[in-house]
């Protein structure tokens, strides 16, 4: 009794010492989110909705780096935990390398086929030209986002997490500073509209990795390895990687993609709507902050644990984080209904929203707040314990199956054949994804079947 009381002290005590930077990272990240929403949000609901649907484009981009980088925590967290410091560089390299050539790729496409992509949400001709102007000039920050992601998860991974969060915190000021100055015209600079919020999203990705790279050097810490190391590697290394990490990769790119082509029916349902799906996915960004950080940190640890051949205390450690973040989401929850109006009330602060988007928004919020909680156990058991835990496969059937076979035919069916109102079909949305998923993740987190050691010596 008293070795598993200072068993769960240890398990605390090391999830916050990792939690609370991480989240506090996360935190300044979807604090630019809320900002940069916020300004755009003055300039009325077309410029609001555009600005979400071009970001549809770096969502799937990012899904695919967090599938990466996903795919890289759960070698090296546990490579980490059986200090196996030259399998850990080989993987980072590859991790790095295939992760660049996706942000070029998506920042190529992004460059060319801008209206292309803004008319797959909506064919507003106001909409499609505002969208494609932000598109076309964000595209540049993405190779810097992406780099950043990866190297930032090599050092979370091994347990060094307050320069990730440092580099944000210059990254969110520089941001907040050009946002405001290439949007309005402040500061001597000109007033640039949409395409200041974009250029100034990449100038600061760019100083965020300079950073970096810079504090980095003079640290001299694991993501400091030769150029010819860090481009250079055995396709058995890629191999070895992707046997992992390809499901997760998979599994984050359906899923994103899975959800670009659901907000694509929400987007053709109206402008408005999509407008209110904006401000609610901006403060839904806000409410993820801490289970982000809980998350991380917790794979982390279980991932460390089983590392270091320790199968039932990892089980354990899993265990007390997956009670704890659907807990904590209902408090949240209760929070964001608590204070919506006032939220919603700053992003009208200069009228130019119609009454239609903030009533909807004000229902969308309330809608997630009161599914937070459940929504939580699936993302709670997929991201952070069978994938640290060594199952990349299980989590991405679940997640695939629920979204493309369950959530999108329903949200289809709803808005277009049955017609019903928009709230409506968006919470059909989200009940018929979560309720199924998170009965199957719970049956095979109590099975043990997802503790799959990747850092074994016959590997």
């Amino acid at each position: 009794m008293e070795t598993i009381k200072n068993e769960r002290k240890e398990f605390w005590q090391l999830l916050l010492r990792l939690a609370l930077p991480i989240a506090f990272q996360h935190l300044l990240v979807n604090s630019l989110t809320f900002i940069d929403t916020l300004f755009m949000s003055q300039l009325g609901d077309v410029v609001l909705s555009a600005s979400g649907m071009a970001t549809q484009w770096n969502w799937l981009m990012n899904m695919i780096s967090f599938g990466l980088c996903s795919g890289a925590a759960l070698f090296i967290a546990q490579y980490w935990g059986a200090r196996r410091l030259d399998d850990i560089r080989r993987i980072y390299s590859v991790a790095f390398v295939t992760a660049l050539a996706v942000s070029v790729l998506f920042a190529a496409g992004a460059m060319l086929f801008s209206p292309q992509i803004i008319s797959a949400f909506n064919r507003n001709a106001d909409v499609v030209n505002a969208g494609s102007v932000y598109l076309s000039a964000v595209a540049w920050s993405y190779p810097a986002t992406v780099m950043t992601s990866i190297q930032g998860t090599v050092l979370r991974s091994t347990e060094k997490v307050k320069l990730p969060m440092f580099v944000s915190c210059i990254s969110v000021f520089c941001n907040i500073v050009l946002d405001y100055a290439l949007i309005f015209g402040k500061l001597g600079l000109p007033a640039m509209g949409i395409r200041g919020a974009a250029v100034a999203t990449a100038v600061s990705a760019w100083i965020g990795y300079l950073v970096l790279i810079c504090v980095s050097l003079y640290q001299k810490n694991m993501i400091i390895i030769p150029l010819k190391t860090l481009f250079c590697f055995d396709f058995s290394d890629f191999k070895r990687f992707m046997s992992r990490a390809f499901p997760v990769v998979l599994n984050e790119f359906m899923w994103g993609f899975g959800t670009v082509c659901t907000n694509a029916i929400f987007a053709n349902t109206g402008y408005e709507n999509y407008a209110a799906c904006t401000i609610l996915r901006t403060v839904e960004s806000l409410c993820l902050i801490l289970f982000i950080g809980l998350n991380d940190g917790g794979a982390v640890i279980v991932g460390k644990t089983i590392g270091e051949g320790m199968l039932d205390k990892a089980y354990r450690s899993a265990k007390r984080l997956v009670v704890t973040v659907p807990l904590i989401s209902v408090c949240i929850g209760a929070f964001a209904i608590i204070f919506k109006e006032n939220v919603i009330y700053l992003f009208n602060m200069s009228g130019n929203i119609t009454h239609t988007t903030v009533a909807i928004a004000g229902t969308l919020i309330t809608i997630y707040a009161l599914e937070l909680g459940f929504r939580n156990i699936p993302y709670t058991l997929v991201c952070a314990v069978f994938r640290s835990g060594g199952d990349s496969v299980t989590g991405a059937k679940y997640d695939l199956i629920c979204l493309w076979c369950l959530a999108i035919p329903s949200a289809f069916a709803a808005a277009f054949w049955l017609k019903l109102p928009f709230p409506v079909v968006f919470l059909l949305c989200y009940l018929v994804e979560d309720v199924p998923k998170s009965i199957m993740c719970i049956k095979h987190f109590v099975s043990r079947k997802w503790i799959k050691p990747v850092s074994a010596k016959t590997e």
